[in-house]
Formats: C-alpha cells, sequence, structure tokens
C-alpha cells in the first residue's frame, strides 16, 4: 500500500492505496485527491492514467461532490459511481475526488462488485 502526498504544483496530489482487495480474479485499488473544479478532476483521472497499469483497467470508477453538487462516472460499471456519491455524502465530505479502479478478472462477480466499491471507497475514508 502507498500513499503519495506530493503538493499540487508540479507533483502529484493523489492518495493512492495500490491492490486493496481481489476477488475471483478480479483486483481493486482506490485513489483520491483533493479538488476543485471540473479542470481539476480531469486532471486527477489524467495523472492517474499515467500509469500504464490504471490506463488500461477495466474500469476507474469515480465519485466527488463538488461544492454539493454530485458529479461521477461509472465507466462501464452500471451504478457504481452512485455508490461512491452516497458514502461521500454520508461522511459529509465535499470536493474530494474518490476513483475506485478495477481490473477484471473474468469472472461476474454480480452484486458483489458494489460491495467492494463500497469497501474500497471506505479503506479511503478511513485513511484520510
Amino acid at each position: 500500500m502507498s500513499w503519495d502526498f506530493g503538493p499540487r504544483s508540479g507533483r502529484s496530489c493523489l492518495k493512492q492505496l495500490g491492490v486493496i482487495l481481489s476477488d475471483r480474479g478480479s483486483k481493486y485499488a482506490v485513489t483520491g485527491c483533493a479538488v476543485t473544479d471540473r479542470h481539476s478532476i480531469d486532471a486527477a483521472l489524467k495523472e492517474l492514467k499515467r500509469d500504464k497499469k490504471y490506463a488500461k483497467a477495466t474500469h476507474n470508477i469515480w465519485g466527488v461532490l463538488l461544492n454539493g453538487k454530485p458529479l461521477k462516472s461509472d465507466d462501464g460499471e452500471s451504478g457504481a459511481g452512485m455508490v461512491i456519491l452516497r458514502m461521500l455524502e454520508r461522511a459529509e465530505r465535499q470536493n474530494e475526488l474518490i476513483i475506485v479502479t478495477r481490473w477484471y478478472g473474468g469472472k461476474h462477480l454480480g452484486g458483489d462488485r458494489f460491495r467492494h466499491v463500497q469497501d474500497a471507497t471506505r479503506m479511503y475514508l478511513e485513511r484520510k
């Protein structure tokens, strides 16, 4: 598990917990970053995907409450972004982007995939 607390000017602001969960071949990682606007969200996603491992992931699901406005992307994992948003709302965390990455392992997980997104998000929120 690694955390990257680089400053916003020049280096990454991303905080990463590497691969934290695995189930039936699928692996999950979680990353987060403080954001102020849509541009900073896009910049954080771009920074994450500079790492080829994350760029080649099956899904990079994210959510943020940007000044109270919910924004999310399911990245093909229908409904998963809403799981992150609900947890951010409960934790009353504003302007903090959370990205849950999944590498598909070849077996369908059914509803367990949402539990894994929730678990990954919880692990990130608890470590902050």
